[in-house]
């Protein structure tokens, strides 16, 4: 069997190549590994990291919740001084104090007004001329209306 070292060394010195090209040459397949590994794997890890980040901050008082460990219950109160959550869980009412970072997901969905999308721009920055028809147009009925 050949080994690839040595191949790429006698094929460097035999075509006159210099040793910083041969070696940057067995250096890349390897750069390209670890770029396709955090492409797919650490990158979307962070993103949901982040996500759920946002989901504990955003627990109200009234959200019904579970916890990692699988309790469920609704928020009384927020205790922001030491990131510590005061539910209730069951008919009987009995009450726990948890920490933040033990949500494992809020249950209750919140009425949150839709997000408008980012306004597209031409290149360089120039505004698409159907935002100032749409502006124009807007300006125009609030002047009739008044």
């Amino acid at each position: 069997m050949i080994n690839p070292v040595t191949l790429a060394t006698t094929t460097g010195s035999s075509a006159g190549t210099s040793g910083a090209g041969a070696m940057m040459s067995l250096f890349l397949p390897l750069i390209l590994l670890f770029v396709v590994m955090w492409l797919l794997m650490i990158r979307p890890q962070n993103k949901k990291r982040k996500e759920e980040d946002t989901m504990r901050k955003n627990a109200q008082i009234g959200d019904d919740i579970t916890t990692i460990g699988g309790i469920c219950g609704r928020i009384v109160g927020i205790k922001e001084d030491n990131n510590t959550l005061v539910i209730e869980t069951g008919t009987d009412r009995a009450k726990m104090r948890i920490k933040r970072w033990a949500i494992g997901s809020v249950d209750t969905v919140h009425d949150e007004p839709a997000e408008q999308p980012p306004k597209k721009r031409k290149l360089f920055g120039k505004k698409n001329s159907s935002d100032d028809d749409v502006a124009e147009i807007e300006n125009k009925d609030k002047k009739n209306k008044s």
